[in-house]
């Protein structure tokens, strides 16, 4: 897809715009019929019905509709709790894939009251899975940031929103007004419209009235957080997870997925059939996934800072952070895209783009990026070569104030390792994906 921009999901009607960055809407031939349930943005977003977390979409966002579907949430205690979140293997959404039963506990025997944060915010630009969650089931997420406040002891959720997406504003507070009986205080912080913004010392220093930008921090959220007091952080669709295994029991949540690998996870998706917010269970092909072709072609996995699966890699394989991790990729935040034309070159594109969105505030960002996005450029256009790049990769991994760094060279590196072939024809001054190859 080379550079399209991407137009972003309803962000106050002007959308997202990069100057690197590549979805563009691709129309809809061959698309299948029957899922979709709800549309957002400009470009039309499809978010299609699913097994679990998108089940109830069809009836609407409403708190009467959610308890029609769901039911009212029990109040579980946290030993009993902690049981059920190891049984069902729960790890967070949001791209590290953390233990969330280990998060909350170290919230629960951390000093202090502890905050609960749903993070909202979406900083990754081809994702769009919890703009969806807010606009269509934003009940579910309240009653898991609900559930982790009451286990907790907390008396406050705050809710982080990304502050250009008026429409996802509008639905969580919404939400919000729709349960003033709940003795929890929601307190709602408009994020920065920038990659960066959602990282969690990024969310944690808007909190605190700071710039949204991501610190050095030497002890993890749920020991020192917010006020310095304990907070369990996580992304919409981990609390929506909660709240189903909450909702519905351990069995239900076993019912999907693999047995050793139980639920679902929501992606979303770029391919031939558009873009589009999916719900897959755990063990699913790829090729139920994908539109019929694309599972042949390069997909970045992961977004941004994500890795690249080479051409028909997919195909063997199943919707699966352990197999994935097994093949050295990651599902990462759960986006899943298809570029339109050379990999190398979509990937010099991310990385120029990564590179404009750090923070600025440590040397690997400041300096190291957009050397490494410069050299990744001179590999595409045949003028240097694969060495610098790695060795710049090397430079700037685990010596950032944040993962902003490290996420950037792993997928770079990914690129490289993925497709040397392509790398190799385009020092000859080629690319497979232009007209008549070359090289």
């Amino acid at each position: 897809m080379g550079a399209h921009q991407l137009l972003g999901r309803g962000r106050s009607g002007r959308g997202r715009r990069t100057a690197a960055v590549a979805v563009a809407d691709r129309g809809r031939a061959g698309r299948r019929t029957g899922m979709t349930a709800a549309v957002l943005g400009p470009l039309g977003v499809d978010v299609e019905r699913g097994p679990a977390v998108l089940a109830a979409i069809d009836s609407g966002p409403s708190l009467a509709a959610h308890r029609r579907w769901h039911g009212e949430p029990g109040r579980p205690q946290l030993t009993p709790l902690l049981a059920d979140l190891e049984r069902v293997g729960l790890r967070g959404r949001g791209g590290a894939g953390f233990p969330f039963g280990r998060k909350l506990e170290a919230a629960a025997e951390a000093s202090g009251r502890p905050s609960v944060v749903v993070n909202l915010s979406e900083g990754e630009p081809a994702s769009a899975k919890d703009a969806a969650l807010a606009r269509t089931a934003p009940h579910l997420v309240l009653d898991g940031a609900v559930t982790a406040a009451r286990v907790l002891g907390s008396r406050e959720v705050h809710l982080v929103v990304p502050g250009a997406d008026l429409q996802v504003r509008a639905s969580i507070e919404t939400a919000v007004r729709e349960r003033r009986d709940e003795r929890i205080r929601f307190d709602m912080h408009r994020a920065d419209e920038a990659f960066v913004a959602g990282q969690a010392a990024a969310v944690i220093e808007l909190m605190a009235g700071r710039p949204n930008r991501p610190v050095t921090t030497w002890q993890p959220a749920a020991v020192r957080g917010h006020r310095g007091r304990p907070t369990l952080l996580s992304n919409g669709e981990t609390f929506a997870q909660l709240a189903l295994l909450v909702l519905h029991g351990v069995d239900a949540y076993l019912a999907h997925g693999t047995p050793g690998e139980p639920g679902t996870a929501l992606l979303t998706v770029h391919d031939d059939l558009g873009c589009r917010v999916v719900e897959a269970e755990f063990g699913t092909k790829w090729e139920a996934v994908l539109a019929s072709d694309d599972v042949d072609r390069p997909v970045l996995l992961g977004g941004y800072h994500g890795t690249w699966a080479d051409a028909g890699e997919l195909r063997d394989l199943t919707v699966s952070r352990t197999g994935l991790a097994d093949v050295g990729l990651t599902l990462g935040a759960g986006v899943v895209l298809v570029p339109d034309g050379c990999p190398l070159t979509f990937a010099a594109s991310v990385t120029s783009y990564l590179a404009d969105e750090s923070a600025g505030r440590c040397g690997p960002c400041f300096n190291g990026l957009p050397a490494l996005a410069e050299a990744l450029h001179r590999v595409t256009t045949g003028i240097g070569g694969r060495g610098e790049t790695e060795r710049l990769c090397r430079m700037v991994e685990r010596r950032g104030a944040c993962a902003h760094p490290d996420g950037t060279a792993r997928m770079v590196r990914s690129a490289l390792t993925r497709f040397p072939a392509e790398v190799d024809r385009h020092a000859r001054g080629g690319c497979s994906y232009r007209a008549g190859g070359g090289g």
